[in-house]
């Protein structure tokens, strides 16, 4: 945060108008509208929607792609609750699956869970690295159903030379706090479909089309209020015009990163299936649990198993859904239960997050590096690391 933020905002501030809209003839374009066209350019999708969250994001592209009871969509088990919970307010059923070492879904899991109720599947892009959007891609072209994807830790980063977002029919982004670009709070929308645009903003905005000309059409459409206020947007637009070198100082900082902790025998970095994912933090996956843990332990923390925010078996929100039903006599969200997916519950008790650009307790990174160091103190403190792991290997016996 620095000048740019405080600029945009005073000038909404002095503008006196807080709102999207302009309903006094006015001809300047609101601070919301000026975001999602910066967004729009940056991403490459013909339509960005700012909302108040990501999650209403999610929401209004489910409820934009015709998701609703009956339906199923897939999910991954290491995600954020919001993936579930958005799901289920559309009256669908979520169906957890596995993740591999990618921290994604994985596509073989995916395949088998592929029902003919399947209406979407939704990758989450966790920790600023995509999913395999290839095969995802493949599987749903194949199974008849959409992908949605949940962008939150990943805004600006690449698949293919696209930016994530924009490969499925419908994409998602968190302005939360801990992400690569912040408004505090706020989501965005993107798809390059008309038709989804409409109606993920009919369904934003009270059943309105865009600018509020008329209702929408196609419908009808009974919608709700997720707007993104203007002070917010403000600070978001000045933020957008950092993206993409923020993302590069994280990509320079995780290379200084990687460097210093290659060679460690039992000790591999995630499956990252781009190099255009986003570098806000560097995972280490280990052969050995108990070595992993002890590690996590020595930096602060736990491993990703222990996350009490993004790793399904410790989801408090979840447990009531155990004994739910839906209308079928089946659980109302498939796979939930402590247990169910034991390839992710393997996976995240073997990976340590290291900090890169995000430092966040929340999502579980540990370490010192932050987004403000040079290249060479992000190797010092990385040194450290590395001696921790190698004394703790040596200690114990095992090689690391």
């Amino acid at each position: 945060m620095d000048e740019a933020e405080e600029a945009e905002v005073l000038e909404a501030l002095r503008e006196g108008q807080l709102s999207r809209y302009r309903f006094g003839g006015e001809t300047s374009s609101s601070k919301t509208m000026l975001f999602e066209s910066e967004m729009a350019r940056i991403l490459g999708s013909e339509h960005v929607l700012a909302l108040n969250s990501c999650t209403s994001g999610l929401l209004a592209g489910l409820t934009a792609l015709g998701v609703g009871p009956g339906d199923e969509v897939i999910v991954p088990g290491y995600t954020f609750i919001a993936s579930i919970a958005s799901v289920l307010f559309t009256g669908a059923r979520p169906v957890l699956a596995e993740i591999d070492e990618s921290l994604t879904l994985d596509p073989d899991d995916v395949a088998a869970k592929i029902t003919p109720a399947t209406r979407a599947i939704m990758p989450v892009h966790m920790i600023g690295a995509p999913a395999d959007m290839d095969r995802l891609t493949a599987i749903a072209e194949q199974a008849g159903c959409e992908l949605i994807e949940d962008c939150a830790q990943a805004c600006g980063g690449s698949y293919r030379g696209r930016r994530l977002g924009t490969i499925g029919a419908v994409g998602a982004f968190s302005l939360n706090t801990g992400k690569t670009i912040t408004a505090g709070d706020g989501g965005l929308l993107v798809t390059d479909s008309t038709a989804l645009y409409r109606q993920a903003f009919a369904f934003h905005d009270h059943g309105f089309a865009p600018d509020r000309a008329g209702l929408v059409d196609e419908g009808p459409r009974v919608g709700l209020n997720l707007r993104l206020h203007e002070l917010a947007a403000a600070v978001g637009l000045a933020q957008s015009r950092k993206l993409d070198g923020i993302l590069e100082r994280c990509r320079v900082l995780k290379a200084a990163v990687r460097d210093e902790l290659r060679g460690l025998p039992g000790v591999r970095e995630r499956v990252v299936h781009d190099p255009g994912e986003c570098a806000t933090a560097h995972v280490l996956v280990f052969d050995d649990r108990a070595l992993a843990s002890a590690v996590a332990e020595a930096l602060g923390g736990s491993t990703l198993a222990g996350s009490v925010k993004h790793n399904y078996a410790h989801m408090g929100q979840l447990h009531a859904e155990f004994a739910r039903t839906d209308s079928a006599g089946r659980p109302a969200v498939a796979n939930a239960a402590p247990g169910s997916l034991p390839r992710t519950d393997d996976v995240l008790a073997r990976s340590v997050a290291l900090s890169v650009g995000v430092v966040d307790g929340y999502l579980g990174t540990l370490g010192e590096v932050t987004v403000l160091d040079t290249p060479e103190a992000a190797a010092a403190k990385t040194a450290a690391v590395r001696r921790t792991i190698e004394s703790l290997s040596a200690s114990s016996g095992r090689r690391p």
